[in-house]
């Protein structure tokens, strides 16, 4: 796949996985939590080192998820490996889609109920190591909301574990966490948490479309890719 394919693939795919609902929603409420307990000052300090943990824990995931995939793929199971994942990813770009349709019934990739109830807990007992703890802890249950074109752009990198997927990965996560500082910093210089909240339940659906037919777009590109020997 040639490099200027592989750019286009990683930008569109941070891009639209950046305004995920999931990551948005997690930042807003952890905001409006520290607002009530904290001054604006301490929520730009803590809410940066949420986002940096987070940042470190996708590169992390990423670089692990490169790893396997390539470890796979070098032993002669590159076609299954893509496919699969394809397929996996595009399952997951239709229940993304369903929500856009019917949300809140059957299957949803959003956080877990529990989930939800223990980052509330959490919450209550702001520190900066807390903060830290919170933020790997959301990184990780946030995957199954967040993970799918993450899943597919590493098992495109994963064709050549080298120093160019790395910067790949980096620049990806970089755009990942740009709308979640973005929202950090208008809340800071005063912005209402709760009409940003109502936006991105407004929007909400729209959010899920563009992810479920990115989704479905990028299983696509990959069962192509490595199934069809799709070059480009």
């Amino acid at each position: 796949m040639s490099d200027d394919l592989t750019w286009a693939l990683v930008l569109g795919a941070a891009l639209i996985d950046s305004i995920n609902p999931c990551a948005i929603g997690v930042i807003l409420f952890l905001s409006s939590a520290l607002l009530r307990v904290s001054s604006r000052k301490a929520l730009l300090r803590l809410g940066v080192t949420y986002i940096i943990t987070v940042y470190i824990v996708y590169m992390l995931s990423g670089l692990g998820l490169i790893w396997f995939q390539h470890v796979l793929i070098s032993k002669g199971f590159a076609e299954i490996t893509g496919v699969l994942v394809g397929a996996f990813v595009i399952i997951l770009g239709l229940i993304e889609i369903k929500d856009f349709f019917w949300y809140g019934k059957g299957i949803s990739l959003e956080i877990a109920p529990r989930y939800k109830e223990q980052l509330t807990q959490m919450a209550q007992r702001f520190s900066f190591f807390g903060i830290i703890v919170i933020g790997g802890f959301v990184a990780i249950v946030e995957l199954p909301c967040t993970g799918g074109p993450y899943l597919a752009i590493t098992a495109i990198l994963a064709k050549s574990f080298d120093a160019q997927a790395f910067i790949y990965l980096c620049v990806y996560n970089f755009i990942f966490i740009l709308p979640l500082l973005g929202i950090l910093l208008l809340i800071y210089f005063g912005a209402s948490t709760l009409k940003m909240k109502e936006w991105r339940i407004e929007k909400r659906k729209w959010m899920n479309l563009a992810s479920g037919l990115l989704m479905i777009a990028l299983g696509s590109l990959l069962i192509a890719y490595y199934r069809l020997g799709w070059y480009l």
